[in-house]
């Protein structure tokens, strides 16, 4: 397992002190550094590393600045971040940013070290739960009774059971299936469907417009020929928004 790691310092002399420790990292590949906070960020985009080690105070964009950022921009995958200061009251600005850890100037080897395992431990968990996080799905297969039916996740609009079957609604067809609504969302978990209500799995893609309704609940529009008015429960109503991040 190689990390790959980044410097953001604009001190050559720190720069050079962090750049002897890391190099003694057998499993460490350095990426380029950066001076300024804006050539971090440009740095950054390119070359994704998994750990920054970041001055707090750099020219320009201060590190926790740059920090907050990159994680704003790249939330799901973003980089592990080591704070480097000579100042220790600067600790509090790292860890509200959810930092690693900190690391004080000059550096202290064994502190160093303890901060490397730090790291090693996240991201071999990390590693861990993305092997274990189950694949897309690309293509569904849907057995309709008759025959098995392949849908692109994405061409449904919207599910719905019926009597003993489950209605599957995409643009221009319903397909009947013995599966359960449960067993569907299962199937598309990890894409943009949402359950809507208890009895509605929705493609949030294909939702025109969301309107209020009483008691907390709201109803969704879908962008079928039809118009389908979908009604989202009161529990459901409460996270949609946050969904669409408006």
């Amino acid at each position: 397992m190689n990390i790959r790691a980044m410097i953001a310092e604009d001190e050559l002399m720190a720069r050079k002190e962090l750049l002897y420790l890391l190099k003694d990292e057998k499993d460490i590949i350095l990426t380029p550094h950066a001076e300024t906070g804006e050539q971090l960020i440009q740095l950054y985009s390119e070359h994704k590393p998994d750990v920054i080690f970041l001055d707090v105070e750099m020219p320009g964009f201060t590190g926790v600045e740059v920090a907050k950022y990159i994680s704003e921009q790249d939330d799901d995958n973003r980089p592990l971040f080591i704070f480097t200061t000579a100042y220790d009251e600067y600790a509090l600005d790292a860890f509200e940013i959810d930092a690693v850890d900190y690391l004080l100037k000059p550096y202290d080897e064994v502190r160093f070290k303890k901060a490397m395992m730090r790291i090693r431990k996240i991201v071999v968990s990390k590693e861990n739960t993305q092997e274990k996080k189950p694949a897309t799905t690309s293509k569904l297969l849907v057995d309709d009774g008759e025959r098995i039916v392949v849908l692109s996740p994405n061409s449904i609009f919207y599910a719905v059971p019926n009597n003993r079957l489950l209605e599957i609604h995409t643009e221009d067809k319903v397909i009947m299936s013995r599966m359960t609504l449960q067993e569907l969302e299962d199937k598309l978990s990890g894409q943009m469907f949402f359950r809507a209500h208890r009895s509605y799995l929705v493609n949030l893609n294909h939702v025109l417009e969301i309107t209020p309704w009483f008691n907390g609940t709201s109803n969704l529009t879908m962008k079928d020929k039809h118009k389908t008015v979908i009604p989202v429960s009161r529990s459901a109503s409460k996270t949609i928004l946050k969904t669409f991040q408006v």
